[in-house]
C-alpha cells in the first residue's frame, strides 16, 4: 500500500474514497462491498483506489483500524468513572453508527471467536492496566480486568445499531436518550462498584 497523497487534490480523492468505502462496508460488509460502488460514490477510478489502498481487504483494514483509533481517541477510558465512559461510548455509537457496524462485520466475516483484532493489545492494554490499578486500589470490583472492560462496553452497546433488541438513532427524542444514559450510568456504577 502506498503512502497517503501529498497534494491537495490527491488528499481530497483519498478522503472521498475513505468516506464512500466506510458507508459501503458499514452497509454491506466486506464480502458484500463492491469496489464499483465505492469508486462511483468517490468519483474516482480503480487505479487510484488501488494505488492508495492495494485491494479491497486492505481498504477495509484502513477504515476499520482508523475506526478503532477514533473510538480510543474520542472516547478514552476513565477508570475513575466507568459509568461516564459507557455513556460516552453510547453517544459515539449514536453519532457514528457506521463505526460499530464495521466492527460487527469484522466479527462476522473475519474473527467469529476470540479477540476482535489480532493485535488487540494495542487497543486494550492501557485500558486493562488502568482497570487493574483501580482494582488494586479498591475503587473497582475485583475480577478479571478484561471481563470488567468487556461488560462495560457490552452495556454501552445495549441500544447500538447492532443490538439484537433495539437499535437507537440520533433522531429519537433527546429525553429518551437521557433516560437511557441515566439507566446505563446507574447500572454500570452498580456493576463496577467494589464490594
Amino acid at each position: 500500500m502506498s503512502e497517503q497523497p501529498s497534494s491537495a487534490r490527491g488528499a481530497a480523492t483519498y478522503k472521498r474514497i475513505i468516506d464512500a468505502a466506510t458507508q459501503e462496508f458499514a452497509q454491506y460488509g466486506i464480502a458484500g462491498a463492491r469496489i464499483e460502488r465505492i469508486i462511483s460514490a468517490a468519483r474516482t477510478n480503480k487505479a487510484q483506489l488501488y494505488s492508495y489502498f492495494g485491494n479491497k481487504e486492505q481498504l477495509f483494514d484502513a477504515i476499520f483500524f482508523a475506526s478503532l483509533e477514533r473510538i480510543t481517541n474520542v472516547v478514552p477510558i476513565d477508570v475513575e468513572d466507568l459509568a461516564d465512559w459507557a455513556v460516552r461510548l453510547y453517544d459515539e455509537y449514536l453519532a457514528r453508527p457506521d463505526l460499530i457496524r464495521l466492527a460487527t462485520w469484522a466479527r462476522l466475516e473475519r474473527r467469529p471467536a476470540g479477540h476482535l483484532v489480532a493485535e488487540h493489545e494495542r487497543y486494550e492494554d492501557h485500558k486493562l492496566r488502568a482497570i487493574a490499578e483501580a482494582q488494586a486500589a479498591g475503587r473497582i470490583r475485583q475480577g478479571d480486568s478484561f471481563d470488567v472492560m468487556a461488560m462495560v462496553i457490552a452495556m454501552s452497546m445495549a441500544w447500538s445499531p447492532v443490538s439484537n433488541v433495539y437499535a437507537a438513532t440520533a433522531a429519537e427524542p433527546p429525553d429518551l436518550h437521557e433516560q437511557r444514559r441515566a439507566l446505563l450510568r446507574d447500572c454500570v456504577r452498580r456493576i463496577v462498584a467494589p464490594g
